[in-house]
């Protein structure tokens, strides 16, 4: 039987044997470091652009990641004060208590993740995954949706190969030829749409009651040290998104925006447009309404954490998940 203190005690294990393990020479003062993943969102524009160092005169350390599960690990590990990750690991991290809390919604998935199948598989629905192998990374939303959509076409998990992957290693077994499908996000996406169909999306479950977000957490720790940083960083982030939303039609393959992102996601900056529609960003305003961190994100939580015990993959619920979203930030960043 896994217990709570078992889990924990492994995700610290785990990022020190990673290399991630505290750092006794980081400055204790107006320091931060950062974990980030290759979605392709406004955020890299604002990373590119350095006005948050700009703006704090804090030394932000940019540290990229393979998947949500690594960056709650780092996390874990004391090493890294904030970080993306999706809805999936953030649940799972709630589940084993660890001192974090949400703060920003980066995006509503919508079609933004979805389950492509290689050309020549024989694969045309969920159902047609019987026997067929999978990449997927372990305890991120595409894990929580693939799962859910193997459930409900009546696939056991004997039926299907599930493979964790990161999605460096989705795309290399992809062009190897390794696997038959995978759940996945752009710019891995992007690439396997042009040999492979799409089965699903994360959309469509949403629309079922599952829906997924990624988002921004910072340990209780950073938090209570950094708040005036954090404040700016959340008027900053709404300022990107906002941007976008105003004026994302200039965002074209050779706009400095796009450049941007392709170089903090490494994305070819001719799919980056495409892959930027397929998300949605809440503006300020929205972050704080009973839609997302004023309640429904919480609630996602939950759902969520109650599917990944149902599928072994986390131990217990935490008895509230709302404990581990705060609207304090966002509410400081909405004052005048």
């Amino acid at each position: 039987m896994i217990t709570r203190k078992t889990f924990l005690s492994a995700l610290v294990a785990a990022a020190l044997a990673a290399g991630t393990g505290p750092d006794p020479a980081r400055a204790a003062g107006k320091s931060v470091t950062f974990a980030y993943q290759d979605m392709t969102t406004p955020i890299r524009v604002l990373m590119e652009s350095g006005e948050l160092e700009k703006r704090t005169g804090y030394a932000v350390k940019w540290v990229k990641f393979g998947g949500g599960g690594d960056v709650i690990r780092a996390m874990a590990s004391g090493n890294v004060d904030i970080g993306e990750a999706g809805s999936s690991p953030i649940a799972a991290a709630a589940s084993q208590g660890l001192p974090l809390k949400l703060f920003w919604i980066l995006d509503d998935i919508g079609d933004a993740e979805q389950l492509v199948a290689r050309t020549g598989t024989g694969i045309a629905s969920v159902k047609d995954l019987k026997g067929k192998t999978v990449g997927v990374p372990f305890v991120s939303t595409a894990h929580y949706q693939l799962m859910f959509a193997l459930q409900e076409a009546g696939l056991g998990p004997k039926d299907v190969k599930v493979l964790n992957m990161r999605p460096p290693e989705i795309a290399a077994a992809w062009e190897r030829g390794d696997i038959d499908a995978a759940f996945i996000w752009a710019p891995v996406l992007t690439v396997a749409k042009k040999s492979g169909t799409v089965i699903a999306s994360a959309g469509d479950f949403a629309r079922k009651g599952k829906a997924t977000f990624d988002g921004i957490v910072a340990t209780n720790a950073a938090l209570s040290a950094h708040r005036e940083f954090l404040t700016t960083f959340v008027r900053l982030l709404a300022a990107a998104d906002a941007d976008y939303a105003k004026d994302g039609a200039a965002w074209t393959a050779s706009s400095p925006q796009v450049a941007a992102i392709a170089k903090w996601t490494g994305a070819a900056p001719a799919e980056v447009p495409a892959s930027l529609g397929a998300y949605r960003f809440p503006t300020l305003a929205e972050q704080a309404s009973p839609r997302w961190l004023g309640g429904g994100a919480a609630d996602a939580l939950k759902s969520t954490a109650e599917f990944l015990k149902a599928q072994g993959r986390v131990p217990d619920l935490a008895p509230d998940y709302g404990a581990f979203v705060t609207t304090e930030l966002v509410d400081a960043a909405l004052k005048p």
